[in-house]
C-alpha cells in the first residue's frame, strides 16, 4: 500500500534530515520559546491562507537579519502538514483493511492471525507519526519566533544609526530652521546646524559636588556600577518619580507599581533571548520554591511585567485604549556595556523608571496614532523641565524583533556637548500580545475564510523618565558657578527648593585619571 510506504519514512530515526540540519538553529532559538505563542501567526506565511512570505523576508532583510528563516518556517510547516495528512490516510487505510480484509476472514473463521499482525503494525506506524508531530511543530515554531515584527515604512532602512537615524524634531530650534522650514526630517549625517549652549561641568562632578551621592561606598558595598543616593540626590530622584506620576495621571493614566521579579515562563514570553544573557538578573533563593522548579528574573523595566498585566485576556473595543503609568525600580546587567559611562548614574545595575505602557485595538493606524501621542507626552514632560533635546526615528538594524517603529528623545547634555538617549518609544503592534495571550473582541469572520486572524491588542511602550539619567540630565543644563537651579516645575515636590549649592569640591581622580594627567 502506498500509505505504507509513506508510514515507514516516519518511523525510523532518519525520517526528518531537514530537521538534523537545523538542530543547532533550533537550540538556541527555541530555549524558552517552548513556553509561549508564536508572535507572529503563521498564517502570515501560508499564501495559501491569504499570508505574503515575500513580505516578511523583506522584513527580515530591512532588519539585516537572514530572510531564509522564513522559508525554513514553511518548509517545516509543509513537512508537518503532509504528515498530518499521512496520518489522516493512513486512518482511512487501517478502517479500510479492517472492513474489507480482516472482517471478512473472521466471519468466515478462517485464521488471521498475519492480518491482525499487519493491522497492529499499522496502527503502531500511526502512533510514531502522532509522536512526531508535535516535535516538528516545535521545531517550526522555535525558528518561527526568530522572525521580527513587521517594519513601518518610517523607519529609515540602514544598519548605520550614526549617520541614517532620522531627526524629526529639534527643540530649542536651531536659527537655520528661521530660514529652512524644511531642515527636518532629515538623516542625522547630513544635518547641519547650531548645536545648543555647552558648559563645563559634566553630570557626575555636579552630583559629587551637591552631594547627592557616594560611588566609592557603593561600589564598595554593591561592587561595580553600585551608588547610594543621598541628600539632594535623594531629593531629586523623589521629585522626578512624583511629578512624573502626577504629569501622567492629568492626562488619564493609571498609575501601577508592578512587582519587581516575573516567572521565568511569563518573562520567556516578553523577553529576546539575547536578554537573558545581557540584561537580566536571574533571582535566587528557596523560600517560597524548596525544590527550585521556579525560577524567577528581576525586571528590566516595568514594560515587561505591564505587557504580562493581562495576560489571557479578551478586551472589549470599548475598554480601549488602555494607558498605564508604571513605576519601578529597574535592574541590568548591562554585560554589552563594559568601559561605557562608568561615571556619575546615568548607566548603572539598578535605577527607578517611570514608562508609558498603553493598549489599544487590533488596527495599525490607531497604534501609529497612540505612539505619536505617546512622543507628544514626552516631548511635553521634557519642554516643562526646560531640556532640550532631539527626537530620532531609529533605523531598521536598530529595531529589536517586537518593534516595527522606534522613536528616541535624545536629551541634550551641555557638559558633554552631546544628545544622549532619555526616552525610547515603540510601537510594537500585536507582537507582545501574543506572546501573552492579550486579544481584543473583534467582528466575528465569515464562516470558513481561510484569511481570518485572530485578533490580538497592539501594545506600546515609552519611557518618561529613567531618573538617574534624568537627574544627570538636569544637572548639566541647570549647573552655575555656585550649584543647580531646580527646575520650577520640580520645587513643589521638593519642598521649595529652588536651589542646590555645592557642599564639597571636585571629586578625586581615580589612578587611572591621575596617569593620564601626568601624561
Amino acid at each position: 500500500m502506498t500509505g505504507e510506504k509513506t508510514v515507514k519514512k516516519y518511523a525510523t530515526k532518519q525520517r526528518v534530515p531537514l530537521l538534523d540540519t537545523l538542530n543547532f538553529f533550533y537550540l538556541s532559538v527555541s530555549f524558552f520559546s517552548f513556553l509561549f505563542t508564536m508572535p507572529i501567526d503563521i498564517n502570515e506565511l501560508r499564501d495559501y491562507k491569504g499570508g505574503d512570505p515575500a513580505k516578511w523576508k523583506t522584513y527580515m532583510e530591512q532588519r539585516y537579519k537572514d530572510p531564509s528563516i522564513v522559508d525554513k518556517v514553511l518548509e517545516l510547516d509543509a513537512e508537518w502538514r503532509d504528515l498530518r495528512g499521512t496520518i489522516d490516510e493512513t486512518r482511512k487505510e487501517v478502517n479500510k483493511y479492517q472492513k474489507d480484509v480482516i472482517t471478512p476472514k473472521k466471519k468466515a473463521k478462517e485464521n488471521c492471525d498475519a492480518e491482525v499482525q499487519k493491522l497492529a503494525e499499522m496502527k503502531q506506524n500511526i502512533k510514531d507519526m502522532e509522536d512526531q508531530l508535535p516535535i516538528i511543530a516545535e521545531k517550526r515554531d522555535a525558528l518561527l519566533n526568530g522572525i521580527g515584527n513587521m517594519v513601518d515604512p518610517e523607519v529609515p532602512i540602514s544598519n548605520n544609526e550614526e549617520e541614517d537615524n532620522l531627526v524629526i524634531a529639534l527643540q530649542p530650534e536651531p536659527p537655520e530652521m528661521a530660514t529652512n522650514p524644511g531642515l527636518l526630517p532629515c538623516a542625522a549625517g547630513k544635518l547641519h546646524y547650531t548645536m545648543p549652549e555647552s558648559k563645563p561641568m559634566t553630570h557626575d562632578e555636579l552630583l559629587w559636588r551637591i552631594g547627592g551621592y557616594e560611588p566609592t561606598r557603593g561600589v564598595e558595598v554593591g561592587g561595580h556600577r553600585a551608588y547610594f543616593l543621598t541628600n539632594a540626590g535623594v531629593l531629586l530622584n523623589q521629585a522626578i518619580i512624583n511629578y512624573s506620576i502626577a504629569f501622567l495621571q492629568e492626562r488619564g493614566y493609571n498609575v501601577v507599581q508592578p512587582p519587581f521579579f516575573m516567572k521565568k515562563e511569563v518573562m520567556s514570553s516578553i523577553a529576546q533571548l539575547d536578554d537573558f544573557d545581557e540584561q537580566l538578573y536571574k533571582v535566587s533563593g528557596k523560600t517560597d520554591d524548596p525544590d527550585g522548579s521556579s525560577e524567577k528574573y528581576l525586571i528590566a523595566t516595568s514594560e515587561q511585567p505591564l505587557c504580562a498585566y493581562h495576560k489571557d485576556d479578551w478586551l472589549s473595543p470599548k475598554e480601549l485604549p488602555l494607558r498605564y503609568c508604571g513605576i519601578s525600580t529597574c535592574f541590568r546587567k548591562e554585560a554589552g556595556s563594559s568601559g561605557k559611562d562608568i561615571r556619575g548614574i546615568f548607566r548603572v545595575h539598578q535605577f527607578e523608571k517611570i514608562e508609558q505602557f498603553c493598549l489599544t485595538a487590533d488596527d495599525f493606524e490607531l497604534s501609529q496614532a497612540e505612539q505619536k501621542r505617546m512622543l507628544k507626552c514626552a516631548t511635553d514632560f521634557y519642554d516643562s523641565l526646560g531640556i532640550g533635546y532631539r527626537v530620532v526615528c531609529l533605523v531598521s538594524s536598530e529595531l529589536n524583533d517586537a518593534a516595527t517603529k522606534k522613536y528616541d528623545l535624545e536629551g541634550w547634555f551641555p557638559g558633554q556637548n552631546t544628545y544622549r538617549e532619555l526616552v525610547s518609544c515603540s510601537n510594537c503592534t500585536d507582537y507582545q500580545a501574543r506572546g501573552v495571550g492579550t486579544r481584543c473582541r473583534g467582528e466575528k469572520g465569515e464562516k470558513g475564510d481561510l484569511t481570518a486572524r485572530l485578533s490580538y491588542c497592539h501594545m506600546l511602550n515609552a519611557t518618561l523618565c529613567a531618573t538617574g539619567r534624568g537627574i544627570c540630565c538636569i544637572l548639566e543644563n541647570y549647573q552655575t558657578e555656585e550649584g543647580v537651579i531646580v527646575p520650577e516645575v520640580l520645587r513643589p515636590y521638593m519642598g521649595g527648593k529652588d536651589f542646590l549649592p555645592f557642599v564639597r569640591g571636585p571629586p578625586e581622580l581615580s589612578k587611572g585619571e591621575k596617569g593620564g594627567k601626568k601624561n
